[in-house]
């Protein structure tokens, strides 16, 4: 399934300049809604939720949904719920202690809000179904049925059934809705917070763009705004206990031996924050992607999209897509704290969560022009 979600997510333009175009494009609508509230504080979590949630559904249903539909906001409202719940105590506690599940309350509204967003996910499918035309593709789902109807080969005929096609989509969503979008709120918030770094990042930008759209070609030239990109996502660290993996042997790692079925969490903050690797691990430095002539360098220790057989499958199209939205929102706006609000009141403290949100804040988003 995840090689076929690969083939599927480069095929409809993942890494490429067709993906490209539909984020520059998603970003118009996110961009008229920020100026919508002309300069006063507001909460920026909807807009850029929706914007990604809209980039993944493209691919998955082959087309977008207005902000204002309410299918889709309650779609989307109902995966972050899941998200949330998911990295909860009690879920944690009952992952720990199954036994117990009857006092654990996360968890029974953790299930409830699953079966809710497979329901919703399952109603878009069944329209797709009864629309569908293997000669006009218009995204995963359709290629995924194009599969179901070719004559399975014995290894595949467990695969490319009706679950996995619900349950594939399901985790396209969520993954592709929460994580850019929640690191693209971290990187916002850092720039209000330190205005200087987001003074920096706009001199760049302006000198090199001239105040065109950027592109992905641009990234070579800004190695400063590359930089604050990669240390927003060190720094945020939003997915603290990684994917889950399973060994598939018996292993011996490091002097302890797991059991073949063992299920092993890599923790990605012993790498984002290794002392020994990053030499201010604890604060906002975009040095830490600077060699001394203030050029771009890559550094081992950088796996915000985890490694090996279950790292991200969507991490082009995550960098992409981080990419053309941190420096187009900066070409537009300067993100300030509402008025009141100092630099240093604006908090960095993480909602504990399967992805580690921002607290709840504002920002004001000044039209630069």
């Amino acid at each position: 399934m995840r090689r076929f979600a690969l083939t599927s997510l480069r095929d409809f333009g993942m890494g490429k300049q067709q993906m490209e175009e539909k984020i520059i494009e998603e970003l118009h609508y996110v961009t008229d809604l920020f100026e919508n509230f002309k300069g006063k504080p507001f909460d920026i979590t909807k807009g850029l939720t929706y914007s990604m949630s809209n980039i993944i559904s493209s691919i998955i249903f082959g087309s977008r949904f207005d902000y204002t539909d309410p299918q889709f906001q309650e779609m989307v409202k109902t995966s972050n719920r899941s998200t949330l719940l998911l990295g909860s105590p009690g879920v944690q506690l009952y992952n720990a202690f199954p036994s117990l599940s009857w006092v654990f309350k996360d968890r029974e509204d953790l299930m409830e809000s699953f079966r809710c967003n497979l329901f919703q996910i399952k109603r878009l499918i069944s329209k797709l179904q009864e629309t569908f035309n293997a000669e006009d593709r218009r995204g995963f789902v359709d290629s995924f049925l194009i599969q179901q109807q070719k004559i399975p080969s014995q290894r595949n005929s467990a695969h490319y059934h009706n679950e996995n096609l619900l349950i594939s989509v399901a985790n396209l969503f969520l993954a592709g809705t929460d994580t850019t979008a929640t690191t693209l709120r971290w990187g916002l918030l850092l720039m209000a917070k330190y205005p200087d770094i987001q003074d920096r990042v706009q001199e760049e930008l302006d000198m090199v763009t001239g105040g065109r759209q950027t592109r992905v070609e641009d990234r070579k030239n800004l190695p400063y705004t590359d930089a604050v990109i990669h240390e927003i996502q060190r720094l945020a660290n939003i997915v603290p206990l990684n994917a889950l993996n399973v060994t598939r042997s018996d292993v011996v790692f490091r002097g302890y031996h797991i059991k073949k079925g063992t299920t092993v969490i890599p923790l990605l903050t012993s790498v984002l924050y290794d002392e020994s690797e990053w030499e201010t691990p604890h604060t906002f430095n975009p040095g830490h992607f600077l060699d001394d002539q203030g050029r771009f360098r890559k550094r081992d220790a950088f796996l915000p999209f985890s490694a090996g057989r279950r790292a991200c499958p969507g991490e082009s199209m995550a960098r992409m897509e981080l990419f053309l939205f941190f420096t187009s929102l900066l070409q537009k706006f300067r993100f300030t704290p509402p008025p009141g609000v100092t630099e240093s009141d604006l908090d960095l403290a993480p909602v504990v969560g399967l992805i580690l949100n921002p607290s709840p804040h504002k920002l004001c988003a000044v039209n630069r022009a």
